[in-house]
């Protein structure tokens, strides 16, 4: 895919981006909003436009209930909404910090799971370790690390991913989610700015929309080479780790074939 490098425009989202975005869906001033929420309109306005750091839990349950009062937020406006205002996990690792914890046994682990696919992944879809079944179904992706990197920047990634189209856009949404939830959208600068340069991902990116995990269980693969097709039944877990906590997952992939699908087709 050809890179688009005009990606300055590219912002992280922000509490006051997403609180404007639910106030204008609902037709309702900043006037009425702030009289409904017991603060007053400037103090809207300064949230809006990022003037004022992360608002009180009050203010924010206080704005969330009556734009719910409105038109019912879903689960994942709401959450979006309460990361946003600062209940997020703080400074995420690196990816080398996080390897240096898969530790020999993990790394056994992930070959007992062959021929089913595992791999260890963090919460931003970098990949720290995996095992072959993984890396054959994902051809170089061990090496561009990052899952939406290997999206958007390998063609490989077309020839193996079914709904390839499906899959980006769900992952860029779950970035939105990821960046909201972390608490410090700081870290996600400079990753917006190498993703903007994909004209795809920032369309994708303006659609404005979150998600926190898959809407179904599973993906669909083509293997390389032969050009088969399979579901992989995919499952996440979270991993213990007492440095740094909830930032590890294994993924696993569980495989079955479509035998009567060829590369032909």
């Amino acid at each position: 895919m050809k890179p688009n490098r005009d990606s300055d425009d590219l912002k992280p989202p922000t509490f006051g981006l997403l609180l404007r975005r639910l106030r204008d869906a609902r037709g309702v001033s900043r006037e009425r909003l702030a009289f409904n929420a017991g603060v007053s309109a400037s103090y809207i306005s300064h949230l809006e436009k990022g003037d004022r750091g992360h608002p009180t839990r009050e203010v924010v349950d206080a704005l969330l209930r009556y734009l719910d009062r409105i038109t019912p937020l879903s689960a994942v406006e709401r959450r979006h909404l309460l990361d946003l205002a600062g209940l997020g996990v703080g400074e995420f690792p690196t990816v080398d910090q996080l390897r240096a914890e898969i530790t020999d046994d993990m790394r056994r682990a992930l070959d007992l799971h062959e021929p089913n696919l595992a791999a260890y992944v963090d919460t931003r879809w970098n990949v720290l370790a995996c095992n072959q079944s993984y890396e054959r179904a994902f051809p170089g992706l061990a090496q561009d690390v990052n899952i939406l990197r290997w999206l958007l920047g390998n063609e490989r990634s077309r020839e193996v991913m079914v709904e390839w189209e499906d899959e980006v856009r769900l992952t860029v949404h779950w970035l939105r989610g990821l960046i909201a939830g972390s608490g410090d959208t700081a870290w996600s600068v400079e990753f917006l700015a190498e993703l903007g340069r994909f004209g795809l991902f920032r369309e994708m990116w303006d659609e404005g929309v979150a998600a926190y995990g898959r809407p179904r269980a599973t993906m669909h693969l083509r293997e390389s080479g032969s050009g088969r097709r399979r579901d992989i039944a995919v499952q996440m877990f979270s991993v213990f780790n007492a440095a740094y906590p909830s930032q590890i997952q294994i993924f696993l992939g569980i495989p079955s074939w479509y035998e009567n699908i060829t590369a032909a087709e």
